[in-house]
């Protein structure tokens, strides 16, 4: 009977440098019995109009960026990372703030 070997190794992705980033402020999630779904927003300022549409009907629109669809055994490991990085963040002396005036 053939025997298994198990090897070990770290998954790290191999991006080239000109894959754009995708900025979101907002994250919509949805799950089925078998996946969770990540929908990333940018949520902007509104424009008068939209506040005013905003006020009638109590939801105001924001523009999906990225829409990310991982399987439920995925979810407890990006949680766990993603723990780990802010406590990581959290325990850095040094914390980026936004300019005090203008930077130019």
């Amino acid at each position: 009977m053939n025997k298994r070997n198990q090897v070990n190794f770290t998954i790290v992705p191999d991006e080239p440098s000109n894959i754009p980033r995708t900025y979101a402020n907002f994250c919509a999630i949805s799950r089925t019995p078998f996946d969770f779904t990540l929908t990333f927003c940018e949520v902007l300022p509104p424009s008068e109009q939209e506040v005013r549409e905003g006020d009638n009907q109590q939801q105001l629109r924001a523009p999906v960026r990225s829409r990310i669809v991982v399987p439920m055994q995925f979810v407890p490991n990006l949680i766990t990372a993603l723990q780990e990085h802010l406590r990581a963040f959290s325990e850095t002396p040094e914390k980026v703030t936004p300019p005090k005036g203008p930077i130019h």
